[in-house]
C-alpha cells in the first residue's frame, strides 16, 4: 500500500476505502450497502461513532455538492486573523513583494520569537488549502531560529493578503477526466546566502489540483539546467508516488504521465540515454527520470517559461503574473457573491452537516477528490 493508514476493498464492481489516522476514520465507497457493512462491523469489533457526512475536521471546511467537493479553511483563517489584529488590516493583491530577497541578519531580532515561530507554523498548517501562499511561507519558514522584525513584516504582508480572502480553497470537480499531469520548475540560485535553488511543481489530476510543492535544493546547482533537473526527479518521484496511491483506489493508467518543462537542456538530458562529463555530478537524479522515462511512466514536454504554472511555487510574481498562476490553481470561493454570497453560506449549512475527524492533510485532499470518481 502506498499509504499505510489507506484500506480499500473491492467486490465485484463495488469498492470502499477506508483511512485510518489513530481512533478516527473516513469512509468512502460506490456501493451503500457495503458501507453500512463495514460500519456494522467496526462498531461491533470497536464501538464506533458515526457522525455522518464530511464537513468539518482540524479547521479544514468540506463542502460536497453535485459538481464536486470544497476544500477550505476559513473559520482557521479568520480565527488567526483575529488573534494576530488582521481583521481590519488592508488587504494585499499578492502574499509576498516582488523581488524581496530575505536573509538571516538583515534588521533588528525579535525579543520574542515565538511569535514569529507561531505564526509561520500556522501559516504552513494553511497552506493545506491554499497552494498560493507556498512559495511565500516557505521564505518564511527559513528564519525560525532568529527572526528579525523584516521577516515578521514580510509574514504580515501574507495576513494581509488572507485579509483579502480568508473563504478561498481548493475545489475538486467531480467529472474531471482521471488523467495526471506534472508541472517541474526552478529558480536557479535563489538564495542569495547559500545560493541554492528552489524546487516547485505542481500535478494536476485532470484539472484538480492534487499535489505541489515549493522547497529549497539541498545542494548547489552549477547551472539552471541542473536545477531545472533536480526539480524534475522530485516531480517524478511524486508522480511514482500517485500511480501507487492511486493504484491503490483502483485507478489505473493507460498512458504516461506528461511532464511540462521549460527548459529544453533538462528535456533533453532526461531522453539521452547517454551520460555525458558534464551530467556525471548529477547521475543518480539523472538515472531516476531516466529510468522513469524508459519505463513509460512519465513523458517529458516543453512548454514555454509564460504557461509554466509551477513558477509560482519558485518565487515571488507581480499582480498580473500572480493573478494567472492564482487562476489556474484551482481555487474557489464559495462565500463571494458568484456563489451566493451569505445566501451561499446558508446552502453550505443546509447540505452538511458537522463531524470531525483527525487525517493526514495530504491524504485526506488526495481521497476527498478521488471520493468523487467511485
Amino acid at each position: 500500500m502506498a499509504d499505510p493508514s489507506l484500506f480499500t476493498k473491492t467486490s465485484g464492481s463495488s469498492f470502499t476505502a477506508l483511512l485510518i489516522y489513530v481512533d478516527d476514520i473516513l469512509i468512502a465507497g460506490n456501493c451503500k450497502p457495503q458501507i453500512n457493512e463495514l460500519k456494522e462491523f467496526l462498531d461491533k469489533s470497536f464501538r464506533i461513532k458515526d457522525l455522518g457526512l464530511l464537513n468539518f475536521f482540524l479547521g479544514i471546511e468540506a463542502v460536497r455538492t453535485a459538481d464536486g467537493i470544497s476544500l477550505f479553511q476559513r473559520k482557521y483563517t479568520l480565527e488567526i486573523l483575529k488573534e494576530n489584529g488582521f481583521l481590519e488590516a488592508k488587504p494585499a493583491s499578492t502574499p509576498a513583494t516582488t523581488g524581496l530577497k530575505l536573509v538571516s541578519l538583515e534588521g533588528v531580532p525579535l525579543d520574542n520569537p515565538e511569535i514569529y515561530r507561531r505564526l509561520i507554523g500556522k501559516l504552513l498548517y494553511l497552506t493545506n488549502t491554499r497552494p498560493d501562499i507556498s512559495h511565500a511561507v516557505q521564505q518564511l519558514s527559513q528564519f525560525v531560529d532568529m527572526p528579525t522584525n523584516i521577516h515578521l513584516t514580510a509574514a504580515h504582508r501574507v495576513f494581509r493578503y488572507l485579509k483579502g480572502s480568508p473563504g478561498k480553497g481548493l475545489f475538486y470537480h467531480a467529472n474531471s477526466h482521471v488523467q495526471l499531469k506534472g508541472f517541474p520548475d526552478s529558480d536557479w540560485a535563489n538564495c542569495i546566502e547559500s545560493r541554492k535553488s528552489i524546487t516547485g511543481f505542481c500535478i494536476y489530476l485532470g484539472d484538480n489540483l492534487i499535489s505541489w510543492k515549493t522547497k529549497k535544493q539541498a545542494t548547489v546547482s552549477k547551472s539552471s539546467s541542473e536545477a531545472e533537473y533536480r526539480a524534475l526527479a522530485s516531480t517524478v518521484c511524486e508522480v511514482q508516488w500517485l500511480h501507487y496511491l492511486l493504484a491503490d483506489l483502483s485507478v489505473k493508467f493507460d498512458a504516461a504521465t506528461p511532464l511540462f518543462c521549460d527548459n529544453l537542456s533538462a528535456i533533453a538530458i532526461g531522453e539521452n540515454h547517454v551520460f555525458h562529463e558534464r551530467t556525471k555530478h548529477i547521475e543518480i537524479d539523472c538515472h531516476i527520470v531516466k529510468q522513469k522515462v524508459h519505463e513509460g511512466l512519465i513523458k517529458l514536454l516543453p512548454v514555454s517559461s509564460q504557461k509554466q504554472i509551477a513558477d509560482g511555487f519558485t518565487k515571488a510574481l507581480p499582480k498580473p503574473a500572480f493573478e494567472i498562476f492564482h487562476s489556474k490553481l484551482g481555487i474557489h470561493d464559495i462565500h463571494v457573491p458568484a456563489y451566493g454570497g451569505r445566501g451561499g453560506v446558508e446552502v453550505y449549512k443546509q447540505i452538511t452537516s458537522r463531524w470531525q475527524y483527525k487525517i493526514e492533510a495530504r491524504a485526506f485532499l488526495y481521497f476527498c477528490f478521488l471520493s468523487n470518481l467511485l
